[in-house]
């Protein structure tokens, strides 16, 4: 591989929404030529980055950047990564600004998941933050510097701090909400493989949490705080748990230090509602289109 792949004067004009493939969200002050070309490093070496957030799991990198099959243009570039992760995934991420380049990412994505033998194919359309009728997930930014995030009231405290009793209804809500990747978490946490993890409890019950609380330097070496699992039993939402378990969480991060977080937020869903009372900066959007 080339010392340098990527051209900045190609690549930057059509970054839409701060968003690097198999890294995920990046900064726009740490977006760079250099986080590009750190993701061919790790394809080729099947480690991570050193500020990638999935190294926090520990083994291997499971989705890469396939290299070899890149098309980067002065007007558009097509990324396609590969994950062996069930049946296997091919996605392409389109980076340009013409509508074209969904037609070609579509036909890369295809013929791509064919020779790799895998079942699914996607392409990921970045969007910027002005798009008048947006889909798929909303990309947005707490800055924690801009002002302050006071302590919230309410039933909220990491799990470990609540009585025993307490801590054991964790497990059911974990797989009650086993499609918020709680059931995930809880195996982290069963294996002391993350940091804390907030919880609120009704009637000495758990029925929401958010983490892990984790902080990691970024590409430029500030403080974020690492993306977290976010999930409140049904039956008790619209109550404000929600929202004080968001306002602990980002109490918890400004308090340790950290400078910012950002977020992904599915358009229109509860999580969504409820960033977008709270006032964050929204730098684009993803959308995911099977092929």
């Amino acid at each position: 591989m080339p010392l340098r792949f990527f051209r900045w004067d190609w690549l930057r004009p059509v970054l839409a929404a701060p968003v690097v493939p198999t890294l995920g969200l990046v900064h726009p002050g740490a977006l760079s030529l250099g986080v590009f070309e750190d993701t061919l490093r790790a394809a080729d070496t099947g480690g991570f980055p050193p500020y990638d957030k999935d190294r926090r799991w520990g083994g291997e990198k499971d989705e890469k950047v396939l290299h070899v099959d890149v098309a980067h243009q002065p007007e558009h570039t097509l990324i396609p990564t590969l994950t062996r992760r069930g049946r296997g995934t091919v996605k392409v991420f389109a980076y340009g600004l013409r509508d074209s380049v969904m037609e070609e990412a579509a036909e890369l994505a295809a013929k791509l998941a064919a020779g790799y033998d895998v079942a699914g194919a996607r392409v990921v359309r970045l969007l910027g933050p002005g798009t008048a009728h947006p889909r798929g997930t909303r990309i947005q930014l707490k800055d924690f510097t801009a002002d302050s995030c006071p302590a919230p009231d309410g039933p909220v405290r990491p799990v470990t701090t609540w009585p025993t009793a307490v801590q054991e209804t964790f497990a059911p809500f974990a797989e009650a909400m086993a499609g918020d990747g709680l059931a995930f978490l809880h195996a982290q946490m069963r294996a002391g493989r993350c940091g804390p993890v907030l919880a609120a409890a009704i009637e000495d019950r758990i029925v929401g949490a958010i983490g892990p609380m984790e902080i990691q330097p970024d590409a430029i070496g500030r403080p974020q705080v690492m993306p977290q699992y976010f999930a409140v039993l049904p039956e008790v939402r619209g109550q404000g748990l929600g929202r004080v378990l968001w306002r602990a969480a980002m109490y918890w991060g400004q308090s340790r230090g950290a400078t910012y977080q950002l977020l992904q937020t599915k358009v229109g869903g509860p999580s969504d509602r409820l960033c977008r009372a709270e006032g964050l900066s929204i730098l684009g959007f993803t959308h995911i289109v099977p092929v």
